[in-house]
């Protein structure tokens, strides 16, 4: 994906020139960042040679609800498969986020490992992509103004009073502000608060964490999680440029099969 910040374009992702570090370090430094869309042909560029090689594609995008990028993949697969009408080629609106959507397709590459089809493969995405439980906190209000999200009086009072926004991303894909806990560690209590309350470890134990450039609040939050939930299998993950560029640096996710979405 493109990155806009501080009046230079860069792409995040394979053979791209933006890293985690360099987008948080232009971001402390006090550049806002803006992301758009994949285009049609990009996507043609990184689908056709596997089409070509005799390769299938099962494509799992980043959520409609905040981008239309899901668009521009189908538009892209639609024209693919009048060239390589032989080929089973399924692209899947995640309605995922950042490390969520990592999540899901971590899981989606546990099942294909148990011997599933694509189409097999693709049902079970679709079944489950609404159990992928995203919450989310926020150390500043500086970017989710910037991109519209609040304004800027309650940005002002946010964060005079210390308060820590409590966001999730919702059953349309969408990323909402739900809760205001003041200071740190009342938002990251909400956030075990939230998995105690809809965890649901039959359907996998892994647990995500991401976080935008705080792995010591990530480390605190993993050991919160590994003591309340002993059996959990966590991961942590950076949280790259595409949703850093809407929450900021000091971003930390908790994510997790679950029945609260």
């Amino acid at each position: 994906m493109q990155v806009e910040i501080g009046g230079h374009e860069y792409t995040y992702g394979p053979r791209g020139n933006m890293t985690v570090e360099l987008f948080y370090r232009l971001q402390r430094e006090g550049s806002f960042a803006a992301t758009s869309q994949i285009n049609p042909s990009v996507y043609f560029q990184y689908f056709e040679p596997f089409l070509r090689d005799g390769t299938d594609i099962l494509y799992l995008c980043f959520s409609s609800g905040m981008s239309g990028t899901f668009q521009s993949a189908q538009l892209a697969a639609e024209e693919l498969q009048q060239e390589y009408p032989e080929r089973v080629i399924l692209c899947l609106d995640t309605l995922c986020a950042s490390v969520g959507e990592g999540f899901l397709v971590r899981e989606a590459v546990r099942k294909q490992a148990e011997g599933l089809s694509i189409t097999e493969l693709a049902d079970w995405v679709m079944n489950h992509r609404l159990q992928v439980c995203h919450w989310f906190t926020v150390d500043t209000f500086d970017h989710l103004c910037h991109g519209g999200r609040v304004s800027s009086a309650a940005a002002v009072m946010g964060t005079a009073l210390q308060i820590k926004p409590l966001l999730h991303v919702d059953e349309r894909g969408c990323l909402q502000v739900i809760g205001k806990p003041r200071g740190r560690k009342k938002a990251m209590e909400a956030q075990l608060s939230r998995m105690e309350q809809g965890w649901t470890p039959e359907t996998g134990r892994l647990v995500v964490i991401g976080h935008g450039d705080t792995p010591e609040a990530a480390a605190r939050l993993r050991e919160n999680v590994q003591a309340r939930f002993p059996s959990a299998e966590i991961h942590v993950a950076e949280i790259g440029p595409i949703i850093g560029a809407h929450t900021g640096p000091g971003m930390l996710a908790l994510i997790y099969w679950g029945n609260n979405r």
